[in-house]
């Protein structure tokens, strides 16, 4: 296994027969170690992950990897993060057959989100990984998390083309798609899930693929988009909510779109100074995408009159997407430069696999 840093020269390539596959760690549990005076979890060098998991150079494989220099908490990742992931994968396209990537969990559903978008045209598996427990410890997820990834990274149909062509999150048997999925235990292994969209594989005895449900390969080339905006903001509904903190909200300076986090299928208080409030904001051209609190289905604001308040003034319907989508394809839309109408078309619209397109609301 070749190693090398975010300062060294790009990773080599191994040809051959066996299925080629880039590992990138940009740091979190499963690379950590116990600090032995504090107790806490501290980072360590990448080479020494290769010391804990010799397994991974048993499989049938031609692995190289690459270190982010130093490694980070995925706590600190920021889209600067993404965009050099989204560098690393197209510089080094037509080398490997697949990516898998170790990641911290706390953003991971963040990361895999933005990359869906940055990576258009994608045609070969990037999978992110990560554990719960570090790698070093006995009972870890780490080492299963891993290898599995680089077994599924690297599977192939009969025709050549990768079996999963699309940004995954792989984590305690069962691989997702990566815009679909949302972090929901702290502790336990089982830490993901993606309630509005099945899993894309299994993994016990044997991997099996849910290939209805998994993208197709296109024929075109990769093209990378490496622009985010983040002036973005999350607004939570809930009982009491006071209208001098709606509106401060509204007004911070640069904002340009807002995240609405409501009730149920998408339903807000029948509140006239709320409803003024965000009406005058979506004139201002600021973009508000409506998303349910609910961990799983959609907003359907044609349902109640406490939605069809916000669709009557405009507010766009995030339909069953995650928070973590809704935010980082916000961010992305708003980085292309796109109008805030276009925005909203877009964002109503599944560019990557990330939502279920139902009637538009009208």
């Amino acid at each position: 296994m070749y190693i090398c840093s975010e300062n060294d020269q790009k990773p080599n390539f191994m040809k051959g027969d066996k299925p080629s596959i880039l590992l990138i760690y940009t740091g979190g549990t499963i690379g950590m170690i116990e600090n032995e005076n504090t107790g806490t979890l501290e980072n360590f060098n990448f080479e020494r992950l290769i010391e804990y998991i010799p397994e991974v150079q048993k499989l049938n494989h031609n692995i190289s990897a690459y270190s982010f220099d130093p490694p980070m908490d995925s706590s600190d990742l920021e889209p600067s993060a993404w965009v050099t992931l989204a560098k690393i994968i197209d510089e080094n396209y037509d080398r490997y057959d697949g990516f898998v990537i170790l990641h911290g969990t706390d953003t991971m559903a963040y990361t895999a989100s933005a990359l869906s978008f940055m990576l258009e045209n994608l045609n070969k598996a990037v999978i992110l990984t990560g554990s719960q427990l570090p790698i070093g410890m006995l009972r870890t997820d780490g080492k299963e998390n891993l290898i599995t990834s680089i077994e599924i990274a690297g599977a192939k149909n009969e025709n050549g083309t990768s079996m999963v062509p699309e940004v995954c999150i792989f984590f305690e048997n069962r691989l997702l798609r990566g815009n679909r999925t949302t972090k929901i235990h702290a502790e336990n292994f089982s830490a993901f899930r993606s309630f509005n969209y099945p899993s894309l594989a299994e993994a016990g005895i044997h991997i099996k693929y849910n290939t209805t449900f998994i993208r197709k390969p296109t024929q075109k080339k990769l093209v990378i988009h490496d622009q985010f905006d983040p002036n973005v903001v999350v607004l939570t509904l809930f009982p009491g909510l006071q209208e001098e903190i709606v509106r401060s909200v509204l007004h911070v300076k640069g904002i340009k779109a807002m995240v609405l986090k409501t009730y149920g299928s998408g339903n807000a208080p029948q509140k006239e100074w709320l409803i003024r409030e965000l009406k005058e904001a979506i004139d201002r051209g600021i973009v508000i995408v409506n998303v349910t609190q609910c961990p799983a289905g959609a907003v359907e604001m044609d349902r109640y009159e406490t939605g069809i308040q916000l669709l009557k003034i405009g507010v766009t319907s995030g339909h069953d997407s995650t928070s973590e989508c809704a935010i980082t394809k916000l961010m992305f839309l708003l980085g292309q430069g796109f109008s805030p109408e276009k925005v909203r078309e877009l964002m109503e619209t599944d560019l990557a696999g990330e939502l279920t397109e139902h009637a538009h609301n009208t």
